[in-house]
């Protein structure tokens, strides 16, 4: 396929994690002789596409005996009509490597932003745990056996996690540019609705008239340590800066350095960075984005007091918190700007809580009326692409 005046853009992304990991916070798994079947939504059009398939985790070859992409009707069902099949250099099957990924050959077949399509995969052989994301766009659906053709999958299993996809890019006119949001559950959209596409970065999306936003959040995704996926500073590279088309970084990254130690040590007190440590890993991701030519637009931490996690809510993370923000707000941080999500969502007679029409009854999360308020608070100045 040739076009001098189109590139290939992502126009969907996944961040996935180790299904190894000694902290996890979502449940792991492998799959044998089933269909697993996955509804994703593209954040961006063009004129074709190609998939994105990892076994970067993995710790044998993983074969794939079979790919299909087709547009999402309902729940497990597809359009058969539009049902296609995806090859890898030719083949209708590929066997990706223990730490690899691999790209499918191009499908030419339009698409939109908002187009809601399903992956489906037939996997013949015990996969071993899979790599995997926390919140995908929706529920999927596995089965026993090869029923990537079947219209509706019946009696599937659903799926809350999504498996071996990291992405989507579309052949777009040349000059398209987009932005990466980058961090942890409040960029990934935990505790929004499920196949609503409610997170702040999709919301957010939705209002541009140039370009679009992709996810790279990870819920429970820390800035300084491994735990649930590797740290930011770990995964910056990967995940933001080798993105097709990537020209500005959104972040929300902190809360679970803050949270997580607390969670790990409850009830023993937890031992937290330093604010010094805070400071110089948000000034490193900054240095390594402005470095790469692109736009780096950090957000204040969000509130979180009286969550219902044990540990999270802490005296001394909280008074980090307040640190970080403040320092964030102030003259001297390193990035191009900074997005007050904290005071977008924040209780203004208990600014250390969500406010109660936000949150989504844990008290660490915002809901989708959250996730819009944070959206609708971004001047889009901000974002000219």
């Amino acid at each position: 396929m040739s076009n001098s005046s189109a590139s290939w853009i992502a126009a969907h992304r996944s961040a996935v994690i180790n299904p190894h990991d000694g902290f996890t916070l979502f449940e792991t798994r492998a799959f044998a002789d089933q269909t697993v079947r996955q509804p994703l939504r593209l954040a961006g059009g063009g004129e074709a596409l190609r998939i994105r398939l990892s076994n970067r985790y993995g710790k044998n070859p993983l074969k794939m005996a079979g790919a299909h992409i087709a547009k999402h009707t309902k729940a497990s069902a597809i359009d058969p009509a539009s049902d296609t099949v995806l090859r890898f250099a030719g083949a209708d099957t590929v066997t990706i490597g223990v730490g690899d990924e691999v790209v499918s050959d191009p499908v030419e077949q339009k698409v939109n932003a908002g187009d809601e399509l399903t992956l489906s995969l037939y996997l013949p052989h015990d996969t071993g745990l899979t790599t995997y994301s926390a919140v995908p766009y929706d529920i999927g659906y596995a089965v026993p056996g090869n029923q990537l053709t079947a219209e509706t999958l019946t009696d599937a299993e659903e799926l809350v996690t999504s498996h071996f996809l990291t992405g989507v890019d579309v052949l777009a006119p040349e000059g398209t540019a987009i932005a990466v949001a980058f961090g942890d559950s409040w960029i990934e959209g935990f505790a929004t609705t499920p196949g609503a596409d409610n997170s702040f970065p999709a919301q957010l999306s939705r209002r541009l008239t140039h370009g679009w936003i992709v996810n790279q959040g990870i819920s429970g995704n820390r800035l300084l340590t491994d735990g649930n996926g590797e740290h930011l500073l770990a995964r910056l590279e990967r995940d933001v800066l080798d993105a097709p088309g990537v020209s500005h970084v959104l972040i929300h990254i902190g809360l679970n350095d803050l949270g997580v130690p607390g969670t790990q040590s409850f009830p023993e007190p937890p031992v937290l960075p330093t604010v010094d440590d805070l400071i110089a890993g948000y000034t490193t991701l900054a240095d390594r984005i402005h470095t790469a030519g692109l736009v780096a637009v950090a957000g204040t931490l969000g509130p979180y007091e009286g969550t219902v996690y044990d540990g999270v809510d802490n005296p001394a993370g909280q008074a980090l918190r307040h640190q970080i923000n403040d320092w964030l707000l102030g003259p001297d941080h390193p990035f191009d700007t900074v997005i007050d999500i904290a005071a977008a969502v924040a209780d203004p007679d208990r600014p250390d809580q969500i406010r109660a029409e936000y949150n989504s009854g844990d008290g660490l999360h915002v809901n989708d009326a959250g996730a819009k308020a944070i959206a609708d608070a971004v001047d889009l100045s901000l974002l000219r692409f």
